[in-house]
C-alpha cells in the first residue's frame, strides 16, 4: 500500500511539474517570441550541419557527395579509423600539440603576469607589446613564421650560421623530427598573452590585506604565493587551461598554413586530417566520422569548462 502511495505521489508531482513548466511557457511566450529567429538559424547553422555530420558516418560517399548514391555501412567508417596506424599517429600528434601548447603557454603567461603585476618603469608599454602576438591575424603570424623558419632564406638560419653555430641552416619545418615542436613554438607564442591577461585580471583580485599579513607572520615570497596567491587564482587557472586546450584542440591555421600536416603526417593533428580527408581526398564518411570523434572530444572539455564555471559561480556565491 505503501508502495502504490508513493508512486502515486511521484507521478502526481511529475505531471505537476511538467504541468508547471508548460505554463511558464505559455506566460512567457512573448518572450520566447523575441528569441525565436535567434533559435531558428541556430537549429539551420548549427543543429542540421551536426545531424548531417552525424549521418554521413555512417556512410560510404562518393567524391561528388550525391545522396543517391552514398551507400549505409554502418560503423565500418569507425572501425577503418580506429585500426588506422595514421589515426593513431595523427591522435598522438594531437595530444602533443594539446598539451605543450596549453600548459607552456598557460606557465609562461602565468610567469609573465607575475612579473608585470609589479609596479615598474615602462610596465604599460610592455603590457601592449606582449599583447601583440595574440591580437596579430594567425594567417599573417603563420606566414612570417614559415618565412622565419626557411631552411634557405629564414632569419634563424642565418643567424646561426653567421654566428658559426651551424654549417648550414636547419630544416625547422622541413624535417619529421623537428616540425611539430616547430609548430608547438610558434602556438605558444600566440597563445602566451592570452593567458597572461587572464592572470593578471585573477591577479586584481588577491586580497593586499592577506598578502601582507602573511608577510608580517614572517612567510616567505614563495610561502606566499602558494598559500595566498594560488588559492585565490585556482578557478581563473582551471578556466584558462580549459579555455586553451579547447582551442588548440580545434587549430587549424598555424600547422594547415606553415606545414598542410607534412611532411610524412608528421604535423597533422585531428582538425587539419579531417580538412585533408574531406576537401583534399573527398573521403566524407570517413571525415565526418573524425568530425563525431572531435565533436564528442569537444564536448567532454566544454562540460568540464561549464562545471569550472559553476563552480566558481558558487563559491562567488558562498562568499
Amino acid at each position: 500500500m505503501t508502495i502504490v502511495t508513493g508512486k502515486a505521489e511521484a507521478r502526481r508531482r511529475l505531471e505537476s511539474g511538467r504541468s508547471s513548466v508548460l505554463r511558464q511557457i505559455w506566460e512567457h511566450r512573448a518572450d520566447y517570441a523575441y528569441v525565436l529567429p535567434a533559435i531558428a538559424v541556430m537549429l539551420v547553422v548549427i543543429a542540421y550541419p551536426i545531424y548531417y555530420t552525424i549521418e554521413l558516418s555512417f556512410f560510404k560517399t562518393p567524391p561528388g557527395l550525391q545522396l543517391r548514391d552514398k551507400t549505409f555501412i554502418g560503423f565500418d567508417n569507425y572501425t577503418t579509423i580506429l585500426t588506422s596506424e595514421v589515426f593513431w599517429r595523427v591522435t598522438w600528434n594531437t595530444l602533443i600539440w594539446t598539451l605543450g601548447s596549453t600548459l607552456i603557454a598557460f606557465v609562461l603567461g602565468f610567469a609573465t603576469a607575475l612579473a608585470l603585476h609589479r609596479e615598474f618603469v615602462g610596465r604599460g608599454v610592455l603590457r601592449a607589446i606582449l599583447i601583440i602576438p595574440w591580437v596579430i591575424s594567425a594567417v599573417a603570424a603563420s606566414y612570417i613564421w614559415k618565412w622565419i623558419y626557411h631552411s634557405d632564406f629564414g632569419i634563424i638560419g642565418a643567424v646561426l650560421v653567421g654566428l658559426g653555430l651551424a654549417d648550414r641552416p636547419p630544416n625547422f619545418i622541413d624535417s619529421v623530427n623537428t616540425v611539430l615542436p616547430s609548430l608547438i613554438v610558434v602556438n605558444i607564442w600566440r597563445e602566451f598573452p592570452f593567458a597572461m591577461i587572464m592572470m593578471m585580471a585573477g591577479l586584481q583580485t588577491v586580497p593586499e590585506q592577506l598578502l601582507r599579513a602573511a608577510q608580517v607572520d614572517g612567510a616567505s615570497a614563495w610561502q606566499r604565493f602558494w598559500h595566498v596567491t594560488f588559492p585565490h587564482l585556482r578557478n581563473v587557472s582551471t578556466v584558462t587551461i580549459l579555455l586553451l586546450a579547447v582551442a588548440n584542440f580545434n587549430s587549424f591555421i598555424i600547422p594547415w598554413i606553415m606545414t598542410g600536416g607534412g611532411p610524412s603526417n608528421a604535423s597533422h593533428i585531428w582538425i587539419t586530417h579531417i580538412y585533408e580527408l574531406a576537401f583534399g581526398r573527398q573521403r566524407w564518411g570517413v571525415a565526418s566520422a573524425y568530425s563525431v570523434l572531435l565533436f564528442l572530444t569537444l564536448m567532454t572539455l566544454g562540460y568540464f569548462y561549464v562545471h569550472a564555471l559553476s563552480g566558481n559561480e558558487r563559491q562567488e556565491g558562498s562568499a
